[in-house]
């Protein structure tokens, strides 16, 4: 398995819309795996392909506390089951250390292919409702921040500039 660079907003590569994924070979399973490595690492709870610079329909979350119940989503679409809306306190970690309310609807069904090609369906709502919408958005090219105002969305990129500025400044001084 393999760690792998997570892109930052503003790069425009992370507004690329995902394709589907045509055969769940084991470069896909593999991609899975080195993605949910890379989610656990971050600390995240899910992580889009596109995230990766991997432009195909391909999501993982895990909300356990102890890490140990990955969810692998390919193609998935989701069919939203209620009008009622939830707010929810979202993070991303192409966003790093923004952290804003979003709203979306509270209950959703999701159709998707697991990592040994079966469709299979899920109703969800709570979290894992919004993580998935969340990471759907991912692969249509959409970010949470999209959904702030623009005075926030623009304090946001300003934020993850400088976030991605020190980063690269501690890896310089750790290679020292």
């Amino acid at each position: 398995m393999a760690l792998l660079p997570i892109l930052s907003f503003p790069d425009p590569r992370l507004r690329t819309i995902a394709k589907p994924v045509e055969e769940v070979t084991d470069e896909i399973r593999q991609l899975a795996a080195d993605m949910l490595e890379t989610m656990y690492a971050a600390p995240g709870i899910g992580l889009a392909a596109s995230q990766v610079d991997r432009h195909i329909q391909l999501i993982v979350i895990d909300l356990s506390e102890s890490k140990d119940d990955p969810m692998v989503f390919i193609n998935p679409k989701i069919t939203p089951l209620t009008e009622d809306k939830q707010q929810y306190e979202e993070g991303c970690l192409s966003v790093p250390q923004i952290y804003d309310k979003v709203e979306r609807p509270s209950r959703v069904k999701i159709e998707a292919i697991n990592l040994e090609g079966q469709a299979f369906e899920l109703e969800a709502d709570g979290l894992l409702a919004v993580c998935i919408q969340h990471e759907m958005d991912h692969l249509n090219g959409k970010l949470f921040v999209d959904y702030l105002s623009p005075l926030k969305r623009q304090r946001a990129r300003e934020k993850v500039e400088k976030v991605v500025r020190q980063r690269e400044r501690e890896k310089v001084a750790v290679k020292r």
